[in-house]
C-alpha cells in the first residue's frame, strides 16, 4: 500500500505541475507578451476561469501527502519551514493579485497588481524547481528523522547545506524555463492578436533553452543523487519516464514549427510529466533521502500510515478524484476558446 501511495502523491503532484504550471508561465511572461493594459488584461482572462481550479490539486496533493505520509510531512514542514512560508506568501499574492485588478479602473492600481503578477509567478515557478532539487539532492537528516536547513550557505552540496546551492539553483532555472515554456504554448493557443503571436515567438527560444537545461539538470542529477542509476539499473521498464519527456521535448519543436498549437500544449504536458515521474521512480523507495548519510533517509515503507488507515482512505480518495475529474472537465469545456484582447469574453471554439 505505501508503493500505491506513493504512485497517487507523484501523479497527484504531477498533475498539479502541469495545471498550474502553465499560468504560472504566462504570469512569468506577462511582462513581455503584454504591452497595454488591454493586452494584460487578455493574459488574466485566458488563466483566469481556471487557475484557482488548477490549485486546488495542491491542497489535495498536500493534505493526501499529511495522510499517507505523516512522518514526511512532519520532517519537511519543520526543514522547510522558511521557503514553505515564502511559497505561501508567494501564492497568497497572486491570487491576490488577480482578483483585486479589475476592483479599481485605474492605471496606477493596475500597474500594482500586474507586477505583483508577475513577481509572484516568477519566484513561486523558481522556489518550486529549488524545491524540487533540494528532495532529489537530499537532506541532512538525523537518526530521528529531522533536519533543518538555512535559505543558503556558501552554495555548494555541503556540508554545511543550505536551501539554495549551485544544484538547487539550476533546477530553479529548469523549472522557470520549462514553465515559461508551457505558458508561452498556452498563450499561443488560448489569445489572439499581437499577444499570441509574441507568445509563439518566445516559445521557438524557449524550446531551445528548455533543451539546454533538461541536459544540464539531467547529468547533475545523475552526478548528485546515485540512487537514480540505482534505480534504473534495477528496474529498466523505467526507462519509459524520461522517454515520455524526451518526446514530449520533440512534440514541442515539432509541432510548434507547424503552428498546431493544441499538439504543441499536449506535448508540453508530456514533457513536463515525464520529467516529475521519472524523478519520483528515480527516488523510489526514498520520499526524502538523506545526505550526506544516505542510510538515514525517509522511505516510503518507513513514513506511511498504518496499512488499515490507507486502505480507507483509498476508498475516500476514488470518489475523490473522480468528483475533481469531473469539475476539471466542466470548467474546461465551458471555458474553451480563444481570448481576444479587444473583447472582455472568450470566443467561441471554432
Amino acid at each position: 500500500m505505501a508503493t500505491l501511495w506513493f504512485c497517487l502523491v507523484a501523479f497527484m503532484l504531477a498533475t498539479y505541475v502541469v495545471l498550474d504550471g502553465f499560468d504560472l508561465g504566462a504570469g512569468a511572461l506577462a511582462p513581455l507578451v503584454a504591452r497595454t493594459s488591454e493586452e494584460r488584461d487578455a493574459v488574466l482572462r485566458s488563466i483566469g476561469p481556471v487557475w484557482d481550479g488548477n490549485e486546488v490539486w495542491l491542497v489535495a496533493a498536500g493534505g493526501t501527502l499529511y495522510f499517507a505520509f505523516p512522518a514526511l510531512y512532519a520532517a519537511s514542514l519543520s526543514g522547510f519551514y522558511l521557503p514553505l512560508m515564502i511559497v505561501l506568501w508567494l501564492l497568497i499574492g497572486r491570487g491576490v493579485s488577480i482578483e483585486l485588478r479589475h476592483r479599481v479602473d485605474h492605471p496606477v492600481w493596475q500597474r500594482f497588481w500586474d507586477s505583483i503578477f508577475f513577481v509572484s509567478s516568477l519566484l513561486l515557478a523558481i522556489f518550486y524547481g529549488a524545491a524540487l532539487g533540494n528532495v532529489v539532492r537530499g537532506v541532512p537528516l538525523d537518526a530521528h528523522g529531522r533536519f533543518f536547513l538555512p535559505l543558503w550557505s556558501d552554495f555548494s552540496l555541503g556540508p554545511p547545506s543550505g536551501i539554495l546551492d549551485w544544484y538547487t539553483l539550476l533546477a530553479g532555472v529548469a523549472a522557470l524555463a520549462a514553465l515559461a515554456l508551457h505558458g508561452a504554448l498556452w498563450l499561443t493557443l488560448k489569445v489572439e492578436g499581437a499577444v499570441g503571436e509574441r507568445a509563439r515567438h518566445l516559445a521557438g527560444a524557449l524550446s531551445w533553452l528548455v533543451v539546454a537545461t533538461t541536459a544540464l539538470l539531467t547529468l547533475a542529477s545523475l552526478a548528485t543523487q546515485p540512487q537514480i542509476a540505482q534505480s534504473v539499473a534495477a528496474r529498466p521498464w523505467g526507462a519509459v519516464f524520461p522517454l515520455i519527456a524526451v518526446l514530449g521535448l520533440v512534440g514541442i519543436v515539432f509541432y510548434r514549427s507547424r503552428r498546431r498549437d493544441g499538439h504543441a500544449f499536449l506535448a508540453s504536458c508530456a514533457y513536463i510529466a515525464g520529467m516529475l515521474t521519472a524523478v519520483a521512480f528515480g527516488l523510489y523507495p526514498y520520499v526524502l533521502p538523506a545526505r550526506p548519510a544516505s542510510e538515514l533517509g525517509l522511505t516510503a515503507t518507513a513514513v506511511a500510515a498504518p496499512v488499515h488507515g490507507l486502505w480507507v482512505g483509498l476508498a475516500w480518495w476514488i470518489p475523490g478524484m473522480l468528483l475533481a475529474a469531473g469539475y476539471f472537465t466542466y470548467v474546461y469545456r465551458s471555458f474553451r476558446g480563444k481570448v481576444s484582447p479587444a473583447s472582455k469574453r472568450i470566443s467561441s471554439s471554432p
